[in-house]
């Protein structure tokens, strides 16, 4: 079971999940996390974890009954939240501990755990640490050009015609992506896109459209895409 909100965070999502419980003896499930320019602060297994952005999908074997509570920040937030640039976590997951003090990470861990019974208090817990921090952080994202960022890549624009739009050179774009979002513009492009092409596939639209409709030059270059991006197909995503 997945359920999700609108987080109290600006530009964040509260999620929580539990794992099926299986009969002993049958095998634990599987599950594709696609990549989507986000980071999340995810409580597991009475621990906390940081998940950077990924670059392809993340499979992830779930014991179990296994329960989990995350934040989701939107591209640009989880750098300021954690205190590092996110190319430091691509396709990484570490401990909070790594990358917080450890009274801090202590602290938070301990509150979790307090509430870890129930996943609305336990969202609330991660939630008020986050906004926290974000009150007191100094801002290492430059918000304006995370937005023109992103809104450019959905748009379809070439890398020079974003740059341009947000008064900076290619490089000096590609570096300050790297720090907000882990890669740079146009990976970020073909990661969002594709999200949109399989929201579009789960709606039931059907997969010509579905690349007509999010860029794709035609369906052989949507399923190259997400095979590319997520190691399966398009249809067997969306069973």
């Amino acid at each position: 079971m997945y359920r999700e909100r609108v987080s109290r965070v600006p530009d964040a999502v509260l999620w929580w999940s539990t794992s099926p419980s299986t009969f002993p003896g049958t095998a634990a499930a599987e599950r594709r996390v696609l990549p989507d320019g986000c980071m999340d602060v995810i409580w597991a297994d009475g621990a906390l974890l940081v998940a950077g952005p990924d670059t392809a999908a993340h499979v992830v074997t779930d014991r179990p009954g296994a329960r989990y509570v995350g934040l989701r920040f939107g591209p640009g937030t989880g750098p300021v939240v954690f205190g590092v640039p996110a190319h430091e976590l691509r396709d990484r997951r570490v401990p909070l501990a790594e990358l917080w003090p450890g009274a801090e990470a202590r602290r938070l861990t301990e509150r979790a755990g307090e509430a870890a019974d129930a996943a609305p208090r336990l969202g609330a817990v991660l939630e008020e640490e986050a906004a926290r921090r974000l009150g007191r952080a100094p801002r290492r994202v430059d918000a304006a050009l995370v937005g023109a960022v992103v809104t450019g890549v959905r748009a379809g624009l070439p890398v020079a015609r974003i740059a341009a739009d947000a008064g900076v050179g290619e490089r000096r774009l590609h570096r300050r992506c790297l720090d907000a979002f882990g890669y740079g513009p146009r990976t970020l492009g073909r990661i969002l896109r594709m999200n949109r092409a399989v929201d579009l596939a789960r709606g039931g639209t059907p997969p010509a459209a579905v690349a007509a409709v999010a860029g794709y030059a035609d369906q052989a270059h949507l399923s190259r895409e997400v095979r590319s991006l997520t190691g399966v197909t398009l249809g067997a995503l969306i069973r």
